[in-house]
């Protein structure tokens, strides 16, 4: 077990989540099933939600702790040092067994499919989460997101509520979320699809969600609340990869909430980051700087 957590109080944002090796492959068009295709590029880099918010968080500006379990591998020793390179705080569990790995195919419109095998990620357990309970009761937001077991999502989320943060969850993959631990989260951010898979915004709020942030990659953001709706405008921007684009808006959504800005405002941010992303290739490597941000905000 790893840390070395800054000195002088809480972190802005605390990342509990998934850390993965990724695997990209560049093709014309995406394969349909039963079908091989020739691809003309390949690049690994490091991924998985959780390590991809935490990056985006840091970067946007936000003193990040990424909580998580890496396997004793070559892989897990190359996502260590970009934590530490990244200035992230590391919680990591070291576990027997693989790295998480995602494999990604990118299509000539900026289109991907991703497999991914979780790996060390299945070993973030509850009582992995509950050994750093004071970190994360003393973060000013708590992220997560679903590439890990539920239980350690439920877990994460309560412990920060219990200690005052904002909680925020990213709802991806979709799957069947319980009420109970809906009833935990301040801010749930799903794509499209994902909204409608947990029923959609109505649904959400009535399980206890306070707002809804629903990136909607060409077309902006959208938030709903029981207060209202609002629709955040797009960045236009040439996209090349939209890999990372979801978790630079997750990361920079709950950086600008740390450092105290209103809902509207952190999902500006977030639209930008996530039209930056999308301009280059990869997770990791897409996720831009609070400078970028700023400027495209601007």
């Amino acid at each position: 077990m790893t840390t070395n957590q800054r000195a002088g109080g809480g972190h802005d944002v605390v990342v509990v989540g998934s850390a993965n090796l990724d695997l990209v492959a560049t093709v014309e068009n995406l394969p349909v099933p039963g079908e091989t295709v020739i691809g003309s590029d390949y690049a690994e880099h490091a991924g998985g939600k959780g390590l991809n918010q935490a990056v985006a968080a840091r970067r946007a500006g936000a003193r990040t702790a990424f909580l998580g379990c890496l396997g004793n591998d070559a892989a897990g020793d190359a996502l260590h040092r970009l934590l530490s390179e990244e200035g992230i705080d590391r919680m990591v569990t070291d576990v027997g067994g693989p790295t998480g790995r995602a494999l990604i195919a990118v299509d000539s419109r900026a289109e991907n499919s991703i497999v991914v095998i979780p790996g060390a990620n299945a070993a973030v357990s509850i009582g992995v989460v509950d050994d750093r309970r004071d970190a994360i009761a003393r973060a000013s937001v708590v992220l997560c997101q679903l590439e890990i077991p539920l239980e350690a999502v439920e877990a994460a989320l309560a412990i920060g509520r219990l200690g005052g943060a904002r909680t925020v969850l990213n709802p991806a993959p979709a799957a069947e979320l319980p009420r109970g631990l809906l009833e935990l989260c301040d801010i749930v951010v799903p794509n499209q699809h994902e909204v409608a898979q947990l029923g959609g915004t109505s649904a959400l709020l009535d399980a206890g969600v306070g707002t809804v942030v629903i990136t909607l990659g060409a077309r902006g953001i959208r938030v709903v609340s029981r207060e209202g709706e609002w629709e955040i405008p797009p960045f236009v921007v040439r996209a090349i990869d939209t890999t990372g684009a979801g978790d630079a808006a997750c990361g920079a959504l709950a950086a600008a909430l740390s450092q105290g800005a209103d809902i509207l405002t952190a999902a500006r941010r977030a639209s930008a980051a996530g039209a930056l992303a999308a301009t280059r290739r990869g997770a990791v490597p897409s996720l831009p700087t609070a400078e970028e941000i700023d400027a495209l905000v601007n």
